[in-house]
């Protein structure tokens, strides 16, 4: 399916191997949206037209059509833009909607479905794991699902327990999902899934946000011939950020320690992140860490810091890809400028939304950062 010059979309599906699309359904298909987010789960939604299977070659492509799409089929789609594929999503179809038109031929029918990581949601298990840390245990149970293509990239997070097996045993009552993402809330880490590099393969990523990596091409605003964004919006929350001031008595050793999380180990993608305008501007958080040691009461007071301090600020817009160039990535950081010392600098990617219909490819995002004012001279071009 061509969206435009140079950009065009492959879709494969199957029961096991996903396989591609033949003709007919690539013909059929009207529209596609695929949402992408850092810090929860990733879907996708395909619009067919589909028509009455009245001859031979109508009836046999219905049956293609039946057999690729079934529900929990395994669906990739893929983006080539300017010679280079990218994949757009990895998932497994879970609705199926049809709805008839009035007019023999026009009616639709309506894929949707989620991310990879559905499979790890599907069973609640009971179990242990003795003398192993937090990440010893995700890495561990991302690689249960390495059938399905997922490659562990576990960041440790900067307060980690240890625990001691005679003293304690970490228990998981839950699905393999929902207690990888409890462990990340603890230590204000995400998880997500990144389809790709290659089609069938995904990156399970469970760290802080994914800052590490190069900054994404500036989206550009009243810039004239240079503008790359069609519509931006910004809004400041200052009520979001918070400091911790707790106590703990900690079991091992029976003595009191306070912990007192005053700022965000994150980078600061701002000047003027709220940790540095005085505490008398921040809420004050008291928490109840009885039973925790001071290394996991530190981890959670830190991840509670961090995730106050995220969105103080944030940006939604919507972009043309063929005049941006490029793929917006989500859980990376990307540059804006042409709004002002203000609102101008690096934010990080939340989420985008993909919607593509035939000959036209556009992008909604989210970004968010801590505060005002640029960290940076200059943001890549």
């Amino acid at each position: 399916m061509m969206l435009g010059t140079g950009i065009q979309l492959t879709l494969l599906a199957g029961p096991t191997v996903p396989i591609p699309a033949p003709r007919a359904l690539m013909e059929a298909l009207e529209s596609v949206e695929v949402s992408r987010n850092a810090t929860s789960r990733s879907g996708f939604q395909l619009v067919f037209k589909v028509a009455r299977a009245t001859g031979v070659e109508a009836a046999a492509q219905h049956l293609v059509a039946q057999r690729l799409l079934a529900a929990f089929n395994r669906l990739i789609l893929m983006v080539t833009l300017g010679g280079r594929p990218s994949v757009l999503i990895d998932g497994l179809i879970t609705n199926r909607q049809l709805k008839p038109g009035e007019i023999p031929g026009e009616s639709h029918l309506t894929i949707t479905g989620e991310d990879i990581a559905m499979v790890m949601g599907r069973e609640e298990k009971q179990r242990t794991h003795p003398g192993q840390d937090m990440t010893i245990i995700v890495t561990k149970l991302i690689g249960e699902y390495a059938r399905y293509g997922l490659i562990p990239l576990v960041i440790p997070p900067v307060y980690l327990d240890a625990p001691n097996p005679a003293e304690r045993v970490t228990t998981q009552q839950d699905t393999d999902l929902a207690y990888i993402e409890k462990l990340a809330k603890q230590v204000g880490h995400i998880f997500c899934i990144k389809p790709g590099p290659a089609p069938g393969t995904n990156v399970a990523y469970w760290g802080p946000p994914g800052m590490s990596e190069p900054p994404q091409p500036a989206l550009s605003v009243n810039l004239g011939s240079h503008t790359n964004v069609e519509s931006m919006d910004f809004e400041q929350d200052s009520t979001r950020p918070s400091i911790v001031m707790a106590e703990i008595i900690d079991p091992g050793t029976n003595i009191t320690f306070p912990v007192p999380i005053f700022g965000s180990v994150l980078p600061a993608l701002s000047a003027n992140p709220p940790w540095e305008g005085g505490s008398q501007m921040l809420a004050t958080r008291k928490l109840n860490l009885s039973g925790a040691t001071l290394t996991q009461a530190l981890g959670r007071a830190q991840g509670i810091v961090d995730q106050s301090m995220r969105g103080v600020v944030k940006a939604s817009g919507a972009l043309d890809v063929a005049r941006y160039g490029r793929l917006l990535e989500p859980n990376g950081v990307v540059g804006v400028r042409g709004t002002g010392h203000g609102y101008d600098g690096l934010y990080y990617v939340d989420s985008v939304t993909h919607k593509i219909k035939r000959g036209e490819y556009k992008q909604d995002f989210k970004l968010t950062r801590e505060g005002l004012g640029s960290s940076v001279e200059r943001v890549p071009v």
